[in-house]
């Protein structure tokens, strides 16, 4: 695959096993092996240069399907190759980075590549899976990890939050525009309906985390409609007080209430978790 910016090209080659990210200005090139790969809807590159982790500056976008600039770098403007090929990690991004995308790659606070497991393993929820399966075979079931589905709605949405992004880390962090709409925890929490008491708005009374996001927007009515009784049947003892039925639709609520939005240059459309009436023309609710 290939991409150009300006002055400079990019290749990315696979061979192989083996993939390569190149990026040149035409008289010198920086050539480098892909060994971290993050992301699904979009993929970006953690490349090694001299004893520095860096961000690629470019990205492969499926739904292109090829190579652009990475979501978030659109304003860098290199002014060398290095500054083209990606911008410096710091420490603790680094470490959110691993931290949120693989499992065991930060431990005592540092990050530990050599002790990573790629992927998101039961232990990375779970704490002391590993453990407890080895207890369990010498007939120890004591160790069992807690169970997260026991928590609250808002205890759900802080330990969801701890990779998604929790209201207080992105207030903190003033994630401001529609960039936050990648933060599902703090746009829920902006939800008129949101109960942090309540189990039925919590991240898990919608997905189940050991399966993959179901994309199907009628499949999440009946979580909508266990507040909201639809107009064409009187409302359920468990319905919440005041929670309307919308005078619209019975079917498809989230494709109305949580809509699409699309970042520039993201090249992929997140769903925005504030579920509110939307109007035409309504500027986006920071």
């Amino acid at each position: 695959m290939t991409f150009r910016r300006g002055a400079y090209a990019y290749t990315v080659e696979t061979v192989g096993d083996k993939s390569t990210y190149t990026v040149s200005d035409g008289t010198h090139t920086i050539s480098l092996p892909i060994v971290w790969s993050f992301g699904t809807g979009g993929q970006t590159w953690v490349l090694e240069h001299q004893g520095q982790l860096y961000d690629s500056l470019v990205s492969y976008y499926p739904s292109i399907p090829g190579l652009d600039i990475t979501m978030g770098e659109e304003r860098i403007s290199p002014h060398t190759l290095e500054e083209a090929m990606g911008r410096p990690l710091p420490p603790s991004e680094a470490k959110a980075c691993f931290g949120c995308h693989a499992t065991n790659a930060v431990s005592g606070g540092k990050l530990v590549l050599e002790s990573m497991e790629t992927g998101v393993s039961c232990e990375h929820c779970h704490v002391g899976t590993n453990t407890h399966l080895m207890d369990a075979i010498q007939g120890d079931f004591g160790s069992a990890p807690p169970k997260l589905g026991k928590l609250s709605a808002e205890d759900i949405s802080s330990f969801c939050g701890q990779c998604h992004h929790t209201w207080e880390s992105v207030v903190r962090g003033r994630f401001n525009g529609e960039v936050n709409v990648r933060f599902q925890p703090y746009r829920l929490a902006n939800s008129k309906c949101f109960d942090g008491t309540d189990p039925r708005i919590s991240c898990l009374a919608c997905h189940d985390p050991h399966q993959d996001v179901v994309r199907q927007d009628s499949s999440y009515d009946p979580k909508c409609l266990a507040c909201h009784a639809s107009s064409s049947q009187p409302a359920s003892a468990s319905a919440r007080a005041g929670a309307h039925p919308c005078p619209v639709a019975k079917l498809n609520c989230v494709s109305c209430h949580m809509p699409k939005v699309n970042l520039p240059g993201g090249h992929m459309a997140f769903t925005d978790h504030e579920i509110r009436v939307v109007r035409p023309g309504e500027p986006y609710p920071d």
